[in-house]
């Protein structure tokens, strides 16, 4: 396993402890679902802030491949692959979907039609993998904040919204609990194996 959806948000909206809590999110539940061996990081990205510079998601991931744990279906053979970089990449696109993406656990993620529906996954990210640039905050204060702000979300399950990307769907409502389970969310998070 080098790739899955957290089974469970951290609870409080997506106020996540900044990126490094939203990465100790992800290597606590793999450290329970017996792959702590490996380095987690969370597919999320961060705005410019002050004189922090933007953070990218589809930097802090690694270099792939990338596969599920359920059946070892391969996700993505590398950052180019994921994102669809090249004309070739978005032609065949990458093997993350409903079929495909599944809990630490090995388990399905309850996806548009199942009640509750939590397809909405938070990533912060343009369609590129790349934060925003326009000022706008769509990373809920860095992951920091659970009241105002938004997030911006990815459907896993590729279904509703917006458009149908696994990464850049639409923004949430807002940054608390409620606001994410009302846009279909729960809080979840895509986590991938940096090593």
């Amino acid at each position: 396993m080098s790739f899955f959806v957290t089974s469970v948000g951290k609870g409080d909206g997506a106020n996540l402890g900044g990126l490094a809590g939203a990465d100790a999110h992800c290597q606590a539940l793999a450290v329970a679902a017996g792959a702590g061996s490996r380095q987690w990081h969370a597919y999320l990205s961060a705005n410019l802030s002050g004189n922090q510079p933007a953070i990218n998601a589809r930097d802090r991931i690694g270099q792939g491949p990338w596969y599920n744990g359920k059946s070892a279906t391969p996700i993505a053979k590398n950052v180019a692959d994921l994102h669809g970089d090249t004309l070739e990449a978005a032609r065949f696109g990458n093997n993350l979907s409903r079929t495909t993406a599944f809990s630490e656990k090995g388990e399905p993620i309850s996806g548009a039609g199942s009640t509750p529906n939590q397809h909405d996954i938070l990533t912060g990210s343009q369609t590129d993998g790349r934060a925003y640039t326009d000022g706008a905050d769509h990373t809920c204060s860095n992951w920091t904040a659970n009241s105002t702000g938004a997030a911006q979300v990815g459907h896993f399950d590729r279904t509703g919204g917006g458009n149908t990307s696994w990464n850049s769907a639409h923004a949430s409502r807002g940054c608390s609990q409620p606001n994410l389970v009302s846009t279909g969310g729960a809080g979840l998070l895509y986590c991938f194996a940096v090593n």
